[in-house]
């Protein structure tokens, strides 16, 4: 399993590698992902074409709001919906989508600096 740095000084969840077509966090393998500095949930990501606001809704709750949220897309990078992006920047979040993977390893680079951000993980596959 390939393996995602880790500072042990920085508190909260990390993607520790990707396995079976997953991303493999505090044990568990999870197909998809909703991240913030305080907590990892497992999410039933819709199809990109579909995604909304209300499917990122708990990343929008944190306090302070994050400073922008990683889109994974899946196994390529896809732009996403245009509306997501407005009702985002509404909101004075942006969002950087790229593919999973890549955001998996952005995620815990970023979090390695401490930055105040947000994930949307979609599946592999």
């Amino acid at each position: 399993m390939p393996r995602l740095g880790r500072d042990p000084a920085v508190s909260g969840p990390v993607v520790r590698g990707f396995v079976g077509g997953g991303f493999s966090l505090d044990g568990g393998v999870y197909p998809a992902l909703l991240l913030t500095p305080e907590r990892a949930d497992s999410w039933e990501a819709p199809p990109l074409a579909e995604l909304t606001v209300e499917h990122v809704a708990p990343l929008l709750a944190l306090e302070p709001p994050p400073e922008f949220i990683l889109l994974g897309t899946g196994a390529t990078t896809v732009f996403p919906p245009r509306g997501l992006i407005a009702e985002l920047e509404a909101r004075g979040i942006g969002l950087e989508p790229m593919d999973s993977r890549a955001a998996a390893r952005t995620w815990s680079m970023l979090r390695g600096e401490e930055r105040w951000i947000a994930a949307a993980i979609m599946p592999l596959g």
